[in-house]
Formats: structure tokens, C-alpha cells, sequence
């Protein structure tokens, strides 16, 4: 990755700052995406820094098409290019449908869904440009087959994948690939509101016995848009312990 350029957006905490980090140790640049936590996005840029990385700190809602916009201009403006686009901002929500009200369902969307879009169709322009570029979108085991209590956050997810393999057919000619990771249950903040007992009854319905690292998504990001990746377009990776197969 040495040279290369990577935006991840979300990429203040958790599978984010991982995949960031990730990115840094094989010699990327990074730009760190996030929306408010700019505490977390320090912690981030610092640490991708001690790893010999150049880092920029990009705050901004891209569900916004501006903050998307000015994310990738701040990125071309102090890197003079953009290799690697990671949509992973995103937010949960545990909810009956019959519960969920119409502002909540909104906000998933457009977090997971119009935000991916904003970032991707600012992103595409140079990456079209110069005849290359690697995306990938994080969806969840949840957009493959369901979860009850998040049908809202199930269905952004799904819409991802769609978004995924549409994208991927339509910029393949100019050499950019478009691929999806799909974790299973990940050892993150979206597990906070969990109790114990959910953890663990989680951790033992998964055929390895526990629940993945933030880590092992960001080593299938990396697979994805390292040197392996390069014939590899429209799929969807889903490092989730066997949960779903």
C-alpha cells in the first residue's frame, strides 16, 4: 500500500479505526472520516501516525453531500490523490418495525445508504480519472439473511450489497473495483447495550466460539484492496466466525 491513499469514513472507533490503522501499517496515507467524535478521530490519526503514516482528520455527516464532497477534496488537496474509499460510517438501531418510527428509519438510510453514495460518487470522479480504485462497503451478516428486532438496520444493509454489485459492473472499465465485507457479531461498541448473557449466547451460536475482532474485518478490507483483491469485483466477504454460511 505504500503511496496508496485511503479514505474511511466512520473510522473514529471501532471496525473503522481498525481498518484504518490497518491501512497505515502497510504504508498508506489515511484520511480519518468522522461525524462528531473528534476525540476518537485524535486517537485514531495518532496512533496510524506512530505507525509512519500521513493522517488527515475530516470532520463531517457525509449523509450530507457537501461534508462527502469536502472529504474527498480536503483528501486530494493534501495527498494530491485517492487510491482506496471505505463506507463504513454507520449506526444500530434495535427495534420492533411496529416501534420504529419514520425519523429512525430515515437516519439509517441515510447514514448507511445516501452517505455511501454521497462519498462514492465524489470519490469516483478522480478515480475514474486515473484509471483505478478500490471501494468497499461494510454491510453486516444481517443485510445477507435478516435480523429480527433491526428490520431497519437489516434493510440498509441489504440496500448496500445492491449498491455493491450495481457499482461494481458499472465502474469496472475503468480498472475500479467495488466489493462488500459483511461482518458477523464483532467485539465493538454496537454490542454496548448487550448484556453479558446476549454476549455470550452470541459468542456460542457461532460455530468458532466467539466473536470477531475489529481486526479480522480490517484484514478482509485489506485483502480486498491490496494486491490480491485485484480481480475481485461484486462480492461480498463475510468474516463471521461460521453464524452464517
Amino acid at each position: 500500500m505504500q503511496g496508496q491513499v485511503a479514505l474511511v469514513s466512520g473510522a473514529s472507533r471501532g471496525i473503522g479505526r481498525a481498518i484504518a490503522l490497518t491501512l497505515a501499517a502497510e504504508g498508506a496515507s489515511v484520511a480519518v472520516n468522522y461525524r462528531q467524535d473528534r476525540q476518537g478521530a485524535e486517537e485514531t490519526s495518532r496512533l496510524a501516525r506512530r505507525l509512519g503514516a500521513d493522517v488527515l482528520a475530516v470532520q463531517g455527516d457525509v449523509s450530507e453531500p457537501q461534508a462527502a464532497e469536502t472529504a474527498v477534496a480536503r483528501c486530494l488537496e493534501q495527498f494530491g490523490r485517492l487510491d482506496v474509499l471505505v463506507n463504513n460510517a454507520g449506526t444500530a438501531l434495535s427495534s420492533l418495525l411496529v416501534d420504529t418510527g419514520v425519523d429512525d428509519w430515515d437516519r439509517l438510510m441515510a447514514v448507511h445508504l445516501r452517505g455511501s453514495f454521497n462519498l462514492s460518487k465524489a470519490a469516483l470522479r478522480p478515480m475514474m480519472e486515473a484509471h483505478r480504485g478500490r471501494i468497499v462497503n461494510i454491510s453486516s451478516i444481517w443485510g445477507l439473511v435478516g435480523a429480527a428486532g433491526e428490520v431497519a438496520y437489516s434493510t440498509a444493509k441489504a440496500g448496500l450489497l445492491g449498491f455493491t454489485r450495481a457499482l461494481a459492473k458499472e465502474v469496472g472499465p475503468w480498472s475500479i473495483t467495488v466489493n462488500a465485507v459483511a461482518p458477523g457479531a464483532t467485539d465493538t461498541d454496537m454490542l454496548a447495550d448487550l448484556t453479558a448473557d446476549d454476549r455470550r449466547e452470541l459468542a456460542e451460536r457461532t460455530p468458532l466460539g466467539r466473536l470477531g475482532t475489529p481486526e479480522e474485518v480490517a484484514a478482509a478490507v485489506l485483502f480486498l484492496v491490496g494486491p490480491g483483491g485485484a480481480f475481485v469485483t461484486g462480492q461480498v466477504i463475510s468474516p463471521n466466525g461460521g453464524l452464517v454460511m
